[in-house]
């Protein structure tokens, strides 16, 4: 049989260029020392075979008897004998020199040649020499490469065990001249110095990269919406291009990768929340559409996990601003990161709200919105209001209320005021509940005993009651259950927002949320539980006598109390605060307000008119002529004539007996001047006594608005004038007026005789006339 090739590969020399410097230095060293050893012993053994030859030549052969008891007579002769054999070789006969050495071949293992491995007592021919055995060793010649040899592991088989070793391949000398050069020439190649780019090429470079990089998150993208349950294993290799380390154009792949994946994630996300299975459920077989839809729905929440995961490391680089081992992303860069990685955050807070890791991202944005960085704070607390705004059954603001409610209060109440500013999305309120559970669980209709007698059988009746009975209990346990839960989940939410409301109100009374607390307060107070009502109006009455509040916080105040009485709300500050305050106190309450405190708010308002600008004007002549609508009597301010005895106070803080029949609204007339033609139109309207018809009644567009509906549309905000002032155009006048037509015909014509004189030019001599005037 032919012996088994070798089909282990002989390893090239690139492949061991491959291994470290130090694995080959140390191969060396071993081939090295093992050689030398292999020289050492072999100069050893031949060493001790010629001392056992020398030996075995000069070695005295002793007696067999007691040299102690040789008789004296026979020591002389003894001693003869010694001095013979001890004699030089080239003194003694040749037969003796040879019987000595013959002897010297048969002495003891000393003499053996010891690179034989035949066993000591072995049969020899006579007078065979060393020499001649030592020239029977087969010779290698120095040409030859030395072979090593490489041990495998051993067969047993009856007989024992056999020893199993392999020839080590050698390298052919021409391959390895061959690699020789090759290795020359790259080293050549390596150590030429790399050519520097300029500005313009290394822009050019960069475009080319940064387009070969978006063509693949397109192709990826596009190969995940085409077919999200076969191809979500691409979420990964998409995922993975955000550890992207070219720093050319790292940071830009990364912001790419970001915005791309929140997109994949809100188109592929189902509309529920996705539970890991069960032990249960995993063993029990399924079919393959249904194991296909587990493979998606597992690969789908692990990528979403993981892609949460470095939109927080990447708000963790930029806060903590460490400058990572790769130094592939700059310190400066990490800002623009978690920007993008902040607003994808709060995509996906709004989007996903029903989705798995809701409260993670719940947890990451409410800290962003007291950031430090305005332009991320507002980014959050836009987000927050948007979630309110659109959340119908409120278990997504339930989740943000508690995180931002435990925010507040282990910050001490030192946050950003925009964070409680967020409460007033909240859809919570009474008529709005009412209004969704109508909507979700409409009514439905059934048919009645005598449509059943006329257009069913007796059968088709009997299947109708059961159908009908059944779908009246489906629909009341649906209806109850969704609307048990809705006004559950928002009494929680309401109860975080009081508290977090009245621990302010009784510990950070000098805190700039105060006004934020107060305008949530007049949102839903008509909300809190009656027995609240006298502790809180004491508060806020404290609040307005403790004078520490600015005009806008008292009115809040002023607000909140009215609007725990009426159960109306308002958003507004400012002037439109002032105006929701007073339609609220006077115009929804007439009945318990008097004639004499009408009077008295229509003169204040009618002055304060005159002090502010033009679209707070506008709103408080509107109120003013609802109040002169819902007061008829209130026109005698209108006349000259006092109304009783008495002088007017304006300054009287009880507006029931300053005297205000007393007065008249000449601020009108001021009014009726002003620049704004509006506010004109306003005046001459009120003067007229505010007609509902006639020349002087106001236009639809102007009287069916109400006087915060005015405020907005006719805001100075935008430094504009509504309507535009128009510019005033030079008209040229036809004929010129001459001035002679002014004078009188005398001192005409006295004037025409002095200019046709002729005039006589004489030299100017100032001295003579002064000389003249001084006599």
């Amino acid at each position: 049989m032919k012996a088994r090739r070798n089909k282990k590969q002989v390893p090239s020399f690139r492949k061991l260029l491959k291994t470290s410097k130090v694995k080959l230095e140390n191969k060396l060293k071993n081939k090295q020392f093992k050689q030398q050893s292999t020289l050492k012993k072999y100069r050893k053994e031949q060493r001790k075979l010629r001392q056992a030859v020398k030996d075995a030549v000069s070695k005295k052969q002793m007696p067999l008897e007691d040299p102690k008891k040789i008789r004296p007579g026979k020591r002389i002769e003894r001693e003869e004998e010694e001095e013979e054999e001890a004699l030089p070789l080239d003194m003694m006969d040749a037969d003796d020199l040879q019987l000595m050495r013959d002897l010297g071949q048969r002495a003891s293992f000393l003499t053996r040649d010891l690179s034989s491995s035949e066993p000591v007592h072995v049969k020899k021919r006579k007078h065979e020499r060393v020499i001649d055995k030592y020239e029977k060793i087969p010779r290698t010649l120095q040409t030859a490469p030395e072979k090593e040899l490489i041990h495998l592991l051993p067969i047993k088989d009856k007989s024992g065990i056999i020893p199993q070793t392999r020839e080590k391949p050698v390298i052919d000398s021409k391959q390895d001249e061959e690699e020789e050069e090759e290795l020359e020439l790259e080293e050549e190649i390596v150590e030429d110095p790399i050519r520097e780019l300029t500005l313009e090429e290394h822009l050019i470079e960069r475009r080319k990269k940064l387009q070969e990089k978006k063509m693949h998150i397109a192709a990826l993208a596009s190969a995940i919406l085409s077919d999200p349950e076969s191809n979500i294993k691409k979420l990964k290799e998409l995922r993975s291009m955000l550890m992207e380390q070219d720093p050319d154009v790292a940071v830009t792949v990364r912001k790419l990768v970001v915005i791309s994946l929140l997109e994949l994630f809100k188109d592929i996300t189902p509309s529920y929340k996705i539970r890991p299975l069960t032990e249960a459920e995993k063993s029990t077989k399924i079919r393959k559409e249904t194991q296909k839809l587990r493979e998606f729905e597992e690969g789908l929440v692990s990528q979403y996990k993981f892609y949460l995961e470095n939109l927080e490391q990447m708000v963790k680089d930029w806060k903590q601003r460490k400058l990572k081992k790769s130094n592939v992303v700059s310190l400066k860069a990490y800002k623009g990161l978690a920007e993008v990685a902040v607003r994808s955050l709060c995509e996906l807070l709004v989007a996903l709200p029903h989705f798995n890791f809701h409260n993670n991202i719940i947890v990451l944005i409410v800290p962003l919105m007291n950031d430090v960085s305005k332009s991320v704070s507002e980014m959050c607390c836009e987000a927050v209001k948007k979630l309110f705004k659109q959340d119908k059954l409120g278990q997504a603001s339930l989740g943000v209320i508690k995180v931002i409610s435990g925010f507040v209060k282990g910050r001490n109440y030192e946050v950003r005021p925009e964070m409680l500013k967020t409460f007033l999305c909240l859809r919570i309120k009474e008529i709005e509940v009412k209004k969704d559970t109508e909507d979700i669980n409409k009514p439905k209709k059934f048919m009645t005993f005598k449509e059943k007698r006329k257009t069913l059988s007796r059968m088709q009746r009997k299947w109708k009651k059961a159908e009908e009975k059944l779908e009246r209990e489906l629909l009341e346990a649906e209806a109850s259950e969704s609307t048990e839960k809705k006004l559950k989940v928002h009494t929680e939410t309401l109860n975080i927002v009081f508290v977090t409301y009245f621990r302010i109100l009784k510990k950070a009374q000098r805190s700039p949320l105060l006004p934020a607390v107060l305008e949530g307060l007049a949102k839903f107070a008509h909300l809190i539980n009656v027995e609240f009502f006298d502790d809180l109006l004491v508060v806020l009455h404290n609040l307005i006598e403790s004078g520490d509040l600015s005009y806008q916080e008292s009115l809040h105040c002023v607000q909140t109390a009215f609007h725990i009485l009426s159960g109306q709300g308002a958003t507004n500050e400012g002037v439109e605060i002032l105006l929701q305050c007073l339609d609220v106190m006077l115009t929804k309450r007439r009945k318990q307000v008097s004639q004499q405190r009408a009077l008295a708010f229509i003169k204040r308002l009618c002055t304060l008119a005159l002090h502010v600008l033009p679209n707070s004007s506008i709103g408080i002549l509107a109120t003013n002529r609802i109040l002169m609508h819902t007061f008829p009597k209130t026109d005698l301010l209108l006349d000259n004539e006092s109304q009783g005895s008495g002088v007017f106070l304006p300054e009287l803080d009880e507006p029931e007996y300053c005297n205000a029949q007393n007065t008249a609204l000449w601020e009108l007339h001021a009014l009726r001047r002003h620049y704004h033609p509006t506010v004109q139109s306003f005046a001459a309207h009120l003067i007229a006594g505010a007609p509902s018809e006639g020349s002087q009644a106001l236009k639809p567009e102007l009287s069916r608005r109400s006087a915060a509906e005015l405020f907005q549309t006719y805001s100075m905000g935008a430094m504009t004038f509504n309507p535009p002032v128009q510019s005033s155009s030079s008209k040229k006048k036809s004929e010129v007026l001459q001035g002679d037509l002014f004078l009188n015909e005398d001192l005409n014509q006295l004037i025409k005789r002095h200019c046709g004189e002729v005039t006589t030019h004489l030299p100017l001599d100032f001295a003579k006339y002064l000389k003249t005037s001084l006599r």
